[in-house]
């Protein structure tokens, strides 16, 4: 979906290379029934190059929010250009920049992080603010999950962003992985593809972003969102212990691989 987070470039291509055969073509035709007929592409020259012959087709458009008549222009306020309300880490609904008192907005129509449990976490800092219990949202720490197999899970920046970030921060980022084919869990599912990756501040140990697919990727990434929301660093988390055997010494892994310079 074109509302969605942003996916890592690397966990894109590990996913191409376990889950996918065709990759670089269009689908010229899609026809329901059963089974579900997909007529390949060349995008270039829109020549059929294959045809698929599959049990269902999903197929992302995209989304657009419902956020007309709603009564916003009788209060002047405008929407961004694809539709959203503007809103602060408050929640509080702008106007010109500035908060409109005692108006609020979660959910899809802010054009956020277009997902249930980061709409229910915008509610909880919206309901917060409202009875003057100060709170914003801290989007870096809210993790996002593909169910597909092997699934796939993220929380905080992805490398090309993290990279950005340290050019204009002046400071370097470290990235280290652990793969699911040396974790004793994984082999005994039989679900050794995958890999998982931590980038982090090398000065500090902050954790930037982390980046899972594999078996259960949904489950592990939770343990660094919480670690990003807390503020725990790679040094921190590397001294934890970690049931095995487990699916979690993945991310273990990664967190003792991790050298931090400070």
């Amino acid at each position: 979906s074109a509302g969605g987070p942003r996916q890592d470039p690397r966990r894109v291509r590990v996913r191409q290379r376990v889950s996918l055969s065709h990759v670089g073509v269009i689908a010229k035709t899609v026809t329901p029934g059963s089974p579900v007929t997909i007529e390949l592409a060349d995008p270039k020259t829109k020549e059929t190059v294959d045809v698929l012959e599959v049990d269902a087709c999903l197929v992302a458009t995209g989304r657009i929010p419902a956020t007309k008549n709603v009564g916003l222009d009788s209060l002047a306020i405008e929407t961004d250009r694809r539709g959203f309300i503007p809103v602060d880490d408050r929640l509080a609904v702008l106007r010109d920049g500035e908060p409109v008192p005692h108006l609020w907005a979660i959910g899809d129509a802010t054009g956020k992080m277009m997902l249930a449990h980061a709409a229910s976490a915008q509610g909880i800092v919206a309901v917060e603010n409202i009875c003057h219990r100060d709170r914003t949202v801290d989007y870096r720490s809210i993790p996002a999950a593909a169910f597909t197999h092997p699934e796939i899970s993220f929380v905080g920046l992805t490398e090309p962003a993290a990279k950005e970030l340290a050019s204009s921060g002046e400071f370097e980022i470290g990235i280290v992985r652990s793969y699911f084919k040396a974790n004793s869990k994984a082999l005994a599912e039989g679900e050794s593809d995958g890999l998982a990756k931590v980038i982090y501040r090398k000065d500090t140990g902050e954790i930037l972003g982390v980046h899972i697919i594999g078996i259960h990727a949904s489950d592990l990434v939770q343990e660094a969102a919480n670690a990003i929301a807390q503020g725990h660093t790679v040094s921190d988390l590397s001294f934890l212990v970690h049931t095995h055997p487990t699916l979690s010494e993945v991310l273990d892994e990664a967190f003792k691989r991790a050298v931090v310079t400070a």
